[in-house]
């Protein structure tokens, strides 16, 4: 996780040129069952798991507590809060990567999983057998077991600077990793937390579309005939999700 010094300008520059391709991607991966009622990123059903009268309402899926502290403060290094915007973490990148691996994602249902599996070129893509979900719960816990025996703790205890150098590591492979390889365990989770970062709110991130504010995106507009004709202008729409815009559900249920 190399970084450069310039950093508010690396960052926009740096965000901006994945954005475009998150934010359209990442809405066809979500695996939606409804767009309406219960949000979509309910695992497996339509309809939300049972709770208590009088419970709170779950707010893990397939995370423990721990994990997703661990998460929390990977996406929080990844996307540091600055003047830009507030950070991964409390754009709720851990909640979308949560909720994607309670899904079809987690366990890639939608692909073909059954071998044989054996290595293969970048070109070939993907050729593991491990699911998302088993390269999270095994990848946490293998970084956590590398923190605690380098630094005496787990990873979302460390200084940034620690975190840093954990992640620079991953990143290029230097972390040996029992079950799962170090670079893709980064890469998942880099991947996936920019799309918590870019994807419409409904699926978990992007917390009141701080990310679209920050681009300049106005979202899924449903009419832009006004603006056809005005060229090389600032245009300033406020962004609008899916599930259109949080102003819009004040006083309902």
């Amino acid at each position: 996780m190399e970084r450069k010094r310039a950093r508010g300008h690396t960052r926009r520059a740096f965000l901006s040129s994945t954005a475009v391709a998150i934010i359209l991607g990442s809405v066809q991966r979500a695996s939606a069952l409804i767009i309406g009622g219960e949000r979509p990123w309910i695992p497996f059903d339509a309809s939300p798991p049972d709770v208590p009268s009088g419970a709170a309402p779950r707010r893990w899926f397939f995370f423990t507590d721990e994990e997703a502290e661990t998460i929390g403060a990977i996406t929080e290094q990844l996307i540091p809060a600055d003047e830009l915007s507030i950070s991964g973490r409390e754009a709720g990148c851990t909640e979308y990567i949560d909720r994607q691996l309670a899904g079809f994602f987690g366990n890639f249902d939608r692909l073909y999983m059954q071998g044989p599996f054996q290595p293969g070129t970048p070109e070939q893509g993907d050729q593991s057998s491990l699911v998302p979900r088993a390269r999270y719960r095994l990848g946490i816990a293998a970084l956590n077991e590398h923190c605690s025996a380098t630094f005496k703790q787990p990873f979302a205890q460390l200084t940034s600077e620690q975190r840093d150098q954990v992640l620079t590591d991953l990143q290029h492979g230097k972390i040996a990793m029992r079950d799962i390889d170090s670079m893709s365990f980064f890469s998942l989770v880099h991947a996936n937390t920019m799309e918590g970062f870019f994807a419409d709110p409904i699926y978990g991130g992007n917390k009141d579309m701080v990310s679209w504010k920050m681009l300049g995106f106005p979202g899924a507009h449903y009419d832009y005939r006004n603006y056809v004709e005005r060229h090389n202008e600032t245009l300033d729409l406020p962004p609008v999700g899916i599930a259109g815009r949080p102003e819009w559900n004040i006083g309902k249920d």
